[in-house]
């Protein structure tokens, strides 16, 4: 009887412990159930930030700025055309304009000068082409304004002279290539030519007339054809015997190419040298100033 009764109670604590814990385990998933079971957990989208958030500081990140906020140190434009303008800027802007008045009072030919020999000329920006045809034959001359002015050194004055209060005229004298085609030839004689550093005699009259031009290299090259092979043989006048040098000088006077034509082609590449240069300074005004 004892036993029956012990085992009643057993049973009877058993249940209640089991009803107790069903109970508890019932009310902790309802509190998780909220947070892991929500449709806007895991299951869809683990993290997210509206724009707005990204946009605005927020009640709870007032000291943190806004990621995609409008106040970053954007530099202010003063036109609609996206580009920086500072005071720099409109410094440079009063100077070119300044530079550029300057240069035209001192712009010598408003239009480029002609070459005397029926020369017709072709521009291409800072390329200059020259040709005429003569007894069957044709002669062109191709030049770049493109640095084509040497570097001036300033002499210092010697004792009692006074120094010179006048700049130095700014010549251009552009290397040049003469090309000499003859009719029904495949090949073109061309020569390579420029003007040397060193010649001082340029429009000074001397005992003896000297070239202004020099004659530098001079080779065969397929008639009508912009690109010149390199395998071409091409000779050089620095050890070049004299009296072939003179021959090749004369053949190029025969066709219009001598000192009257050299000191001519100074001229006109100065102008050419200058009209863009005052062309480049207003590009460059109207670049700063976003026009």
């Amino acid at each position: 009887m004892f036993k029956s009764f012990t085992r009643v109670v057993c049973t009877a604590a058993r249940i209640s412990s089991g009803t107790a814990t069903a109970s508890s385990s019932r009310g902790l998933e309802q509190l998780l159930r909220p947070a892991l079971c929500a449709p806007s957990s895991l299951t869809y989208r683990p993290f997210t930030r509206s724009i707005w958030m990204l946009c605005s500081s927020g009640s709870s990140s007032g000291h943190r700025p806004g990621l995609l906020s409008s106040n970053q140190g954007i530099p202010s434009l003063s036109c609609g055309c996206g580009g920086l303008h500072t005071e720099g800027d409109k410094a440079f802007v009063e100077f070119l304009s300044d530079e550029i008045k300057e240069e035209r009072k001192i712009q010598k030919h408003k239009s480029l000068p002609k070459m005397s020999g029926d020369w017709e000329l072709e521009l291409s920006g800072t390329e200059a082409k020259l040709s005429r045809k003569t007894s069957g034959e044709k002669v062109t001359i191709t030049f770049n304004v493109n640095n084509s002015i040497p570097p001036t050194f300033e002499e210092e004055a010697q004792q009692g002279e006074k120094p010179s209060e006048t700049e130095p005229d700014i010549l251009s004298s552009p290397n040049f290539v003469v090309e000499v085609t003859k009719q029904a030839a495949t090949q073109s004689l061309v020569f390579d030519c420029h003007y040397p550093e060193d010649e001082v005699a340029h429009g000074e009259e001397e005992e003896e007339e000297s070239d202004i031009f020099a004659i530098r290299e001079v080779s065969f090259q397929p008639t009508g054809e912009s690109d010149w092979k390199d395998t071409s043989y091409t000779l050089n006048t620095d050890s070049l015997d004299w009296a072939l040098y003179d021959h090749l000088m004369d053949f190029l006077a025969d066709r219009g190419v001598d000192n009257t034509f050299a000191d001519e082609l100074v001229e006109l590449s100065t102008a050419l040298e200058h009209q863009e240069y005052i062309k480049f300074l207003e590009e460059l005004s109207g670049f700063v100033k976003c026009q």
